[in-house]
């Protein structure tokens, strides 16, 4: 079959650049599929400082830089082009692109997840600058400084008592009046001596001049605005927006197994419910979402690709 992959790789983070490593090193044909630039989440971190054996001062676009030169020194293709659909009912998986058809005798899905925007004005332009998804990433860089938390799930509650290790303050801003995370978190959180809350309260807009000056909050009771303003010696503090992921998975709605969130689940050697398709990194149904564990996924998703496609296809 003309132009048959043993492998497609679909998105170019660093699960998906570490499959196309261990895939193409292997000697299997394999193509590396990403709609936008490769890198994922991991291309806005200015320092990486905690991925292991990472180079002195490496920032995220080094570090994936350095993974795309692998996974092409071993032979693995990139190209370019936004899936819109695909075809997995087969032995021979199809996935279609905007541009082209392509088909593998195995498929791994490493499409990844994006945190959910706060959505306000100055957001966009200030992460990186004072705006962080990522509190185990992050959390160094605002030692002794203040610190707000957006959200009132599990994870924003969890991650703000992680922060309190760091900052000398932080506040969990909610727009309801009651946490929604469990009560054995709550009950530790209202403990912690450095955790402030604000209630019924959203973010209006976020400033400032290259780093992040001034937030800005509306209660949604009374309607007050009020602006918090850096301290003159910080000079900046840090906001974590924790409301949720949003997977890329709506492609595959109906071609495979999903849970209510959109992520997709595998059991340890990331195997999906359907026979030859594999998923690897921030779409998969995970505990911790980072670097390390991405880039594990990746490599393990190749090593049992390969063992499926030595059981279920000939010489």
């Amino acid at each position: 079959m003309q132009n048959l992959y043993d492998v497609i790789i679909i998105g170019a983070g660093p699960a998906g650049l570490a499959a196309g490593l261990y895939a193409s090193r292997a000697k299997m044909k394999t193509l590396i599929l990403e709609k936008n630039k490769v890198g994922g989440q991991i291309v806005t971190t200015n320092e990486v400082a905690n991925y292991p054996g990472s180079v002195h001062e490496a920032t995220g676009p080094t570090l994936i830089a350095r993974m795309v030169e692998q996974a092409e020194e071993f032979g693995a293709e990139r190209k370019k082009d936004t899936i819109v659909d695909v075809d997995f009912t087969e032995k021979i998986k199809v996935v279609k692109g905007e541009k082209e058809e392509y088909k593998a005798k195995a498929v791994i899905i490493a499409t990844g997840a994006t945190p959910r925007p706060i959505g306000c004005p100055g957001e966009k332009e200030l992460t990186g600058k004072g705006v962080s998804y990522c509190a185990t990433c992050d959390a160094d860089f605002f030692t002794e400084l203040e610190v707000f938390v957006i959200g009132g799930g599990d994870s924003a509650v969890e991650e703000a008592m992680y922060l309190t290790k760091f900052a000398r303050k932080v506040t969990i801003v909610h727009r309801r009046d009651e946490l929604r995370a469990a009560k054995s978190i709550q009950e530790k959180a209202f403990k912690n001596e450095k955790l402030n809350f604000m209630w019924d309260t959203v973010v209006e807009e976020l400033k400032g001049d290259g780093i992040l000056e001034t937030i800005v909050f509306k209660n949604k009771k009374t309607g007050e605005i009020n602006e918090y303003h850096a301290d003159e010696e910080d000079g900046t503090f840090g906001v974590f927006p924790f409301i949720g992921f949003i997977p890329f998975s709506e492609v595959f709605k109906g071609k495979i197994e999903l849970d209510q969130g959109g992520y997709i689940p595998t059991d340890a050697d990331m195997k999906t419910n359907v026979e030859g398709v594999f998923a690897a990194g921030d779409i998969r149904v995970k505990s911790l979402r980072q670097v390390v564990t991405a880039t594990a996924d990746g490599a393990i998703a190749a090593v049992t690709a390969e063992k499926y496609i030595e059981n279920n296809f000939e010489e």
